[in-house]
């Protein structure tokens, strides 16, 4: 029995322990998903750097340099709710995710817009360019301290956020790459170089201000958010149909945008009062 048991019994054993061995974690699985969502975004970062660095750029090759960095932004959008549907949210998610963002959102477009028009003015325009990837590193930074805890776990985020978010900032690079490719380089021209200028500035300082935007993670379904939803759609359709279809994401970011600004600028006074409630005139240390 004794050598039945060891010629039959053991390779059992042997085998049920190879299958426990073969069985696959699916939590580790799901974990890996948004991760290479993260590379995908990576990926088309690198690749609108490789074609906007070759010599001789044209205005072709800004194009699809761009759109290569409009599937980088849907790629990022993706990301993070794939995340938070499988519950996979950890610390080396938002830290892989802020090195994609800083890839494909502040060195690449840099790049891109540099080379399509402040390269006209060689130190004002590499200075401006550095500016929009230092000042995208220094919000990527910022957000990476205030949406994680001590112990480096990302905390839930909240109606807005500090600054600028460095997408929507650069999507308005992009998006008006895409609509000068529509207009026929007319953007591009030389007349508008100051206005470009004056564009990648204020995106990076927006960056780095302490202006608030809306994060869109607690939305609420009330009559201010369908008032704006129908001015969207209706403001939208009107560029579509008066301009060209390329022209509506740039409309839609600068409304992001100036929704901010404005929204930011009518709570001034409210600040302002609860900063007196807080330090009366008649406090003194």
């Amino acid at each position: 029995m004794i050598v039945a048991w060891l010629v039959v019994g053991f390779p059992k054993r042997r085998r049920r322990r190879k299958s426990k061995r073969r069985r696959v974690d699916l939590k580790k699985t799901l974990f890996v998903l948004p991760n290479l969502i993260t590379l995908a975004s990576i990926f088309c970062g690198f690749n609108a750097i490789r074609i906007v660095a070759k010599p001789n750029a044209a205005v072709d090759d800004f194009y699809r340099a761009a759109v290569l960095l409009i599937f980088a932004m849907l790629f990022d959008m993706l990301d993070g709710r794939v995340a938070r549907m499988t519950k996979t949210q950890s610390a080396f998610g938002l830290q892989i995710d802020s090195l994609a963002d800083i890839v494909s959102f502040g060195v690449a477009p840099s790049l891109l817009v540099h080379n399509w028009v402040l390269h006209r003015y060689p130190l004002a325009g590499l200075f401006t360019a550095f500016m929009f990837t230092a000042c995208g590193a220094i919000r990527l930074a910022r957000f990476n301290v205030i949406s994680s805890n001590s112990s480096g776990t990302p905390v839930k985020p909240g109606k807005y956020v500090v600054g600028l978010p460095i997408p929507p900032a650069s999507g308005v690079l992009i998006a008006l790459v895409v609509a000068n490719h529509a207009a026929g380089g007319a953007i591009g021209a030389e007349q508008y170089t100051q206005v470009i200028f004056a564009v990648t500035i204020g995106l990076s300082l927006l960056m780095v201000s302490n202006v608030q935007f809306r994060s869109f993670k607690e939305l609420k379904l009330n009559t201010a958010t369908v008032l704006v939803v129908l001015f969207t759609i209706g403001s939208s359709a009107f560029v579509w149909q008066r301009y060209k279809p390329q022209f509506v994401l740039v409309w839609l970011l600068s409304m992001y945008i100036l929704i901010g600004i404005v929204e930011w600028v009518r709570s001034i006074p409210g600040r302002l009062r609860d900063r007196r409630t807080e330090f009366p005139l008649g406090d003194s240390k």
